[in-house]
């Protein structure tokens, strides 16, 4: 059976990357990494955009990213699009998904882990999960406070322990026709019992359910 391609974008800044990608092989994907001047994403059947500090986080988490030419390209894309941490970020700086990632509410930078519940497993991220189910994933950010702003979202995963102060307790969420996720959480580092859990390799594996 061939493999669905899988394509983790790599940013000035980008940190996750090689995680993410490894993630992705794990779970069964021909994964690569999509330097961000790319414009040409037909091969792929799914666009990861991973954490890290893309263009070094300069006027704002995501703001510069957003405007680079593979994000450009996203608009076009009629895969699935994943955005872990500052992917999330440049996901709604790109006007991808609604809403907005501001400032914790602590002021400070978290890096821990978290558990969450599934609101939300009929979406192509999240079918390998429980409805209601209770995962334990690492958070590392700033800048996570999700607020809408006024604007419609779908939650797909919510904080039991609010530690950012997101709207709603919200973790990540889906867009309106299910095909763009994005989680503050990052799933690739819960993917193996060496990394200290392993709740994070259904978000990859769910994708690999719904694209085989």
């Amino acid at each position: 059976m061939t493999k669905p391609k899988a394509g983790v974008v790599v940013f000035p800044g980008s940190n996750c990357d090689r995680d993410t990608l490894w993630a992705l092989e794990k779970a069964g994907f021909d994964a690569s990494f999509v330097w961000h001047k790319e414009t040409n994403l037909s091969r792929y059947q799914l666009i990861v955009l991973p954490g890290g500090f893309s263009y070094g986080d300069y006027l704002r988490p995501g703001a510069l990213a957003a405007h680079s030419p593979v994000v450009k390209a996203l608009r076009d894309f009629k895969g699935y699009v994943l955005g872990i941490c500052n992917g999330f970020q440049v996901l709604t700086e790109a006007h991808l998904l609604p809403g907005a990632l501001t400032r914790n509410l602590s002021g400070r930078f978290i890096c821990q882990w978290e558990d969450l519940v599934v609101v939300n497993n009929d979406t192509p991220f999240t079918n390998a999960y429980e409805k209601g189910e209770i995962i334990t994933v690492p958070i590392a950010h700033s800048d996570g406070r999700f607020v809408s702003g006024g604007q419609s979202f779908t939650p797909v995963f919510r904080y039991l322990n609010n530690p950012n102060g997101s709207e709603g307790d919200t973790a990540a969420i889906v867009s309106e026709d299910g095909r763009i996720m994005g989680t503050m959480p990052h799933p690739e580092r819960a993917s193996d019992p060496i990394l200290g859990g392993t709740d994070g390799i259904k978000v990859f594996m769910s994708l690999y359910n719904a694209l085989k």
